[in-house]
């Protein structure tokens, strides 16, 4: 009985051993890949596009691939492989694939072996073909065809697909939208390793868009979808213009789908018909949010979103947010507010908008409660160039150092927005500026007067491998008009903080005045630097360095006062943007309690 019971122990064990992953570790599958120099580029090449490499050489964590799994690759293998070779000029290859010696091609997929120790990639490349003679016409004028299409070159077949690809698309652009090859004549030489290369495309009529036809719309009217689109009906067919209507239809926000599709067959007098097929979006969308941070406590937010308030697409957000609960930069702050937007106004790039937002802020240096009343027009000139014209009033009641101010001014925003970065949330190269520029006039209480800012950002990587990004940051700001005592409160500038500088408590400078009181000063200059560095897909290191000055003087002179801060910081990839956590000392300037400041956010401080 006592051996019964051990050995029921012994299976018992057993069972939870495999169960909690004690037993015996599968044993992953190895590969070899012969016939070319392991130091070669053809050697990463063929190793970097098989499927049975990316099975076979996972991290020792990751659960190792099933037999299926293995066979399944190995025979995709075959078609990858050889597309590759070509690509690289191998027009006469031999390629044998093996999983413990038997040629995968043999293997039924649905009973593969039980288990896979190696596979064997056996390649004989053959002798490596170049372009002898190389021809496509005709060619549309200024196109420029690949460096890689000429007479000594590597016979590419993606060189090839390249080659007419952009002698079809340099038709297209100057109207011939069904350009297409009409003939290839590709003759291989074996004795002197060389392919030529005729090509003959056929431009085919030059053609003019046609009408327009909306299908799939159920709210929006078709005649404004019409204008939003603004396809130049008429004109000579431009590639350009119908990817620019197809993005006009998308900013509205009103459609889950666009797609503007090209008929199949040319329409009468030369023209090209269009179909646009959208899929709306839902009209309406109700959403909260809720932030948390040492320095501004916690923050809740809601907003109702109608997407196509009159059958235009037209937009409506109503908005409401509290700021600042428990937290250390003043008291709460209240915000509500409503911003209608109306898509092709005036033309199909200028939208028309109007706004009312009221407002309370509790800030460290003054109190203000703030109503803003706006309309104006938004100008997107591209993809990456934006302007903006208002005209708005602002009844305002503000506290400070200076006492109680209550102000009522006519304002002119302008604005300019150029951002030509690669990422918005983690911009790698490129760069951005943001330029506002607002006169003012005084109705009462205040003086009239200008206030501007700008905001430039720039960023350089270096390197592959663990790449660095340099990213630098400067701005600039002022009010100019008014003296500093009679300046709306909620006009002047601080620094500080994670907007400012890092390290130095949030508007901890501005301009001390004799009675040991503190307010915000005309003029504002700020400089910032970050080294970036990724060291793995996900984390990455920061050093960062930041500066700020404050002055009483409408513009800079010099005359004001500068301090700095600087840190490290810790990044984590996320879909949607970097993690950022950055720790930082004050290291010039007015002395401060605070030893250092922690920052948390998502995506990089600039």
């Amino acid at each position: 009985m006592a051996h019964q019971g051990q050995t029921q122990g012994a299976a018992i064990y057993l069972v939870l051993g495999l169960l909690l992953g004690g037993g015996a570790a599968a044993q992953a599958a190895e590969l070899a890949l012969t016939g070319v120099a392991e130091d070669s580029e053809l050697y990463a090449t063929l190793r970097g596009g098989s499927l049975l490499a990316e099975q076979t050489d996972q991290d020792e964590d990751a659960e190792p691939a099933t037999p299926q799994e293995l066979v399944a690759a190995a025979q995709a293998d075959y078609g990858r492989l050889l597309a590759l070779l070509y690509d690289n000029g191998y027009f006469g290859p031999t390629l044998k694939i093996t999983l413990d010696g038997v040629d995968a091609s043999a293997i039924p997929a649905v009973q593969p072996p039980r288990r896979i120790d190696r596979a064997v990639i056996t390649v004989d490349p053959g002798p490596k073909f170049r372009f002898g003679l190389t021809r496509i016409a005709p060619v549309a004028p200024e196109t420029e065809l690949p460096d890689g299409f000429a007479t000594g070159e590597t016979a590419s077949l993606g060189v090839l697909k390249e080659t007419v690809s952009t002698g079809i698309s340099g038709w297209r652009a100057v109207g011939h939208a069904k350009a297409e090859l009409a003939e290839q004549d590709l003759t291989a030489k074996h004795r002197e390793r060389l392919i030529d290369a005729d090509l003959r495309l056929a431009p085919g009529p030059k053609l003019r868009f046609g009408a327009l036809t909306v299908t799939g719309n159920e709210d929006v009217r078709t005649q404004r979808l019409l204008e939003i689109a603004g396809l130049p009906e008429g004109e000579v067919f431009s590639p350009e213009e119908l990817d620019l209507a197809t993005e006009r239809l998308r900013r509205t926000g009103a459609f889950d789908a666009v797609a503007l599709i090209e008929a199949d067959r040319i329409g009468p007098n030369n023209t090209l018909p269009i179909t646009a097929q959208i899929t709306e979006a839902p009209k309406r969308r109700l959403g909260f949010g809720a932030e948390l941070s040492s320095l501004e406590g916690l923050t809740l937010s809601t907003f109702w979103l109608h997407r196509n308030l009159l059958g235009g697409a037209e937009r409506l957000r109503l908005s409401a947010e509290i700021e600042g609960i428990g937290g250390n930069s003043g008291g709460e702050d209240y915000t509500l507010s409503a911003r209608f937007e109306r898509p092709a106004t005036f033309n199909e790039d200028t939208n028309f908008y109007a706004l009312a937002t009221l407002e309370q802020l509790d800030e460290v240096n003054y109190f203000s409660r703030q109503l803003d009343l706006e309309a104006g027009i938004e100008r997107i000139a591209n993809e990456n160039r934006t302007y903006s014209a208002g005209l708005g009033l602002r009844v305002a009641e503000t506290e400070d150092a200076f006492g109680t101010n209550n102000y009522t001014l006519l304002t002119l925003p302008l604005g300019a927005e150029f951002d030509y970065r690669d990422k918005e949330l983690d911009a790698t190269e490129g760069y951005y500026i943001d330029a506002s520029i607002m006169p003012f006039v005084a109705v009462s209480g205040s003086a009239s007067g200008l206030r501007t800012y700008f905001d430039a950002r720039y960023y350089r990587t270096f390197g592959t491998e663990r790449p660095v990004t340099l990213a630098f940051r400067g701005q600039l700001g002022s009010v100019a008009g008014p003296d500093l005592s009679e300046a709306p409160a909620d006009y002047l500038f601080y620094s500080g903080g994670g907007g400012s500088v890092r390290g130095q408590p949030y508007q901890s400078l501005g301009v001390d005045l004799a009675s040991g009181d503190t307010v915000g000063g005309r003029s504002f200059a700020g400089v910032s630097a970050e080294a970036r560095v990724k060291l793995t897909e996900k984390i990455g290191v920061v050093g960062f360095a930041d500066a700020g000055y404050i002055g009483s003087e409408e513009f800079y002179d010099g005359s004001g006062t500068w301090h700095s801060g600087a840190g490290l910081g810790l990044r984590y990839a996320t879909g949607i943007g970097p993690i950022r956590l950055d720790v930082a000392v004050p290291t010039s300037g007015p002395e401060v309690d605070e030893d250092f400041q922690v920052y948390i956010g998502i995506g990089q401080a600039f």
